[in-house]
């Protein structure tokens, strides 16, 4: 039978598994962050559809780094001159040509690292933004499910994947199609790649966070809005950075 608990049961070991399994792959990921961010730069990320979970996880958020911005499909009607109908276009994130938007906008600087989330990385948007940020010079991290880019076929013009691009693939750990539980009459439900995203998102910070104290530096860390005091120290952070980091509602 399907339930809560079963889900539970399920999420546990694949969690545990990613733990152990990307340790080193996060160790690689954090360098490349710290030392983007001791340079000055910003951790740019971007996810799309419920990738964007990922990038949410990393971006304004209390104990979370300051320095990273956030890269939304949205952005093209935000923050660019794209009609809002855009929008409902429910294949947008396979158009190769919106990366290109999505990167101007981001206008990223030399010390700038990419994090780019995608369950199968194979469409057209995030291939087409890794292969730009590559161009640009960037180290690129990809957060993909192994198992599945593996078993579809890439959409993009070039016949890569989001994995073949990046100097570190993040494997997420969840299944072909996503979901743990199987159904009986065929199918399955209740998607993991969220769960595991937002762990390697808090796991990525942690070991940041590690090597500023490893440096004998300040990590540049929000507080919560919500305590006293949080607005001012925050703000004075961001500061830093103006004009370089998107904060919306």
């Amino acid at each position: 039978m399907i339930s809560a608990q079963r889900y539970a049961d399920a999420v546990r070991p694949v969690l545990d598994r990613l733990v152990d399994s990307q340790a080193v792959a996060v160790d690689r990921a954090a360098d490349l962050i710290a030392s983007g961010l001791r340079a000055d730069g910003v951790l740019q990320a971007f996810g799309a559809g419920h990738s964007e979970a990922f990038a949410a996880e990393l971006v304004a958020r209390a104990g979370g780094l300051v320095p990273a911005n956030r890269l939304s499909l949205h952005d093209l009607v935000l923050h660019g001159d794209a009609p809002r109908d855009v929008l409902a276009d429910p294949k947008l994130e396979r158009d190769p040509a919106v990366a290109h938007q999505l990167y101007a906008l981001a206008a990223p600087q030399p010390g700038d690292v990419f994090v780019v989330a995608s369950q199968s990385g194979i469409n057209g948007s995030v291939v087409e933004l890794a292969t730009l940020v590559k161009r640009g010079g960037h180290p690129l991290i990809a957060v993909t499910s192994v198992e599945h880019t593996a078993r579809v076929a890439p959409r993009h013009p070039s016949g890569h994947r989001l994995a073949d691009l990046a100097d570190v693939v993040l494997d997420n750990g969840a299944p072909y199609g996503d979901a743990l539980l199987p159904l009986e009459g065929g199918g399955a439900v209740c998607a993991v790649s969220s769960v595991t995203a937002a762990l390697l998102a808090q796991l990525l910070t942690a070991e940041v966070v590690r090597r500023f104290h490893q440096a004998g530096e300040v990590p540049p860390v929000y507080l919560s809005a919500n305590v006293p005091g949080g607005d001012e120290h925050n703000l004075a952070l961001e500061s830093r950075y103006a004009g370089r980091l998107r904060r919306t509602a």
